[in-house]
């Protein structure tokens, strides 16, 4: 008969878990991130334009950054150490964060013209009245989606682009999130459950990966007792992981039906308000960079950028790792974001 583990039936391996857990309960984390911010303007409802003033005055153009619709904004300004926005601050850039907050039940007929027509509109004008110069536009994600069409629809708004691990080709060979998403009657869900609860989305991208987001990254977390930094850093990630807002049913369903179903960014059949968003007629210099090993965005949906943007001044930067990895990991931090700082400063 096989010997049972001693202390209650745990592994030693157990009994660590739920000590560094016991342990991770007693550190605060907070979700605003590191770097200090002031409220400057409220571009929609329940959303707020974020101010982080630079380290050092010098001149540095103004960087607006546009974020997903999905999860917070935090991971890009996890830790002092491990932060996108301490980056550009330090260089001397303005930086402005779109944070749009947590849709609410009377949120659900807001649609992609709103967020992007509207509510990001206004707040690149806002930068712009505010800095006396329009802001570089650094997009992340379904925010570089954004970002994109902004560029396309109102070109006079941007000066430059910066999309990191932005999908531009919804229908690329190993695109799992987009063979799922054909599937599914998005209209129909909308109209049935109103606004898309973060539970069932957050559950969504979990079965993309399920063993890696499931199991395998607990396996080293007992090893993190004693070291209240890096739990710190671990717990943080968690947190964000699934401290997801709800999403708006118009907006949601848009996206998933035009984009992930149509492929309408890449064919111009996208519309805004009745423009149809082209591609093509982006001028602005940009800067792509995306992760070779990206399971969300794979490399190809945004590397087919280079072939349908009008900008002559195009440049790429492929990243070795995975989707978090361009904003937390220190090979990115170390290598990825001083280049992106130093492309902004040319």
């Amino acid at each position: 008969m096989a010997e049972s583990p001693p202390g209650n039936g745990l592994t030693d391996w157990q009994r660590r878990l739920i000590e560094t857990l016991e342990q991770g309960a007693e550190l605060p984390v907070d979700t605003r991130g590191a770097t200090p911010f002031t409220l400057h303007a409220e571009p929609g409802p329940g959303m707020h334009l974020r101010r982080y003033a630079p380290a050092r005055s010098t001149g540095q153009r103004p960087v607006l950054i546009v974020y997903s619709l999905v999860n917070r904004p935090f991971i890009l300004d996890l830790t002092e150490r491990r932060s996108l926005i301490a980056a550009l601050t330090r260089a001397g850039h303005p930086v402005y964060l779109l944070d749009w907050g947590y849709p609410k039940g009377a949120d659900r007929f807001l649609g992609l013209a709103d967020y992007i027509d509207e509510f990001l509109a206004a707040a690149a004008e806002e930068v712009a009245t505010s800095e006396g110069a329009s802001p570089d536009l650094l997009g992340v994600c379904q925010g570089g989606v954004f970002a994109l069409c902004l560029a396309a629809l109102q070109p006079h708004r941007v000066h430059r682009l910066v999309n990191l691990v932005t999908p531009v080709d919804f229908h690329t060979p190993g695109d799992n999130l987009s063979r799922m998403a054909q599937e599914v009657d998005f209209d129909q869900a909308t109209q049935t459950l109103g606004n898309i609860s973060a539970e069932w989305l957050n559950g969504v991208f979990v079965a993309l990966k399920p063993y890696r987001l499931l199991a395998q990254r607990y396996m080293d977390l007992p090893e993190l007792a004693g070291h209240p930094e890096a739990l710190h850093d671990f717990l943080r990630l968690e947190r964000w992981m699934y401290d997801s807002p709800d999403q708006a049913a118009t907006a949601f369903a848009e996206f998933g039906r035009e984009c992930y179903q149509r492929n309408g960014l890449l064919r111009g059949t996208l519309t805004l308000n009745g423009r149809p968003v082209h591609l093509g007629n982006i001028e602005h210099p940009t800067l792509n960079v995306y992760a070779e090993q990206d399971h969300l965005v794979p490399a190809d949906a945004a590397r087919a950028l280079r072939d349908h943007i009008g900008s002559t001044d195009y440049g790429e930067l492929a990243f070795p790792g995975g989707h978090l990895g361009v904003f937390i990991s220190r090979r990115a931090h170390a290598e990825l974001l001083p280049r992106i700082v130093a492309w902004l400063a040319e």
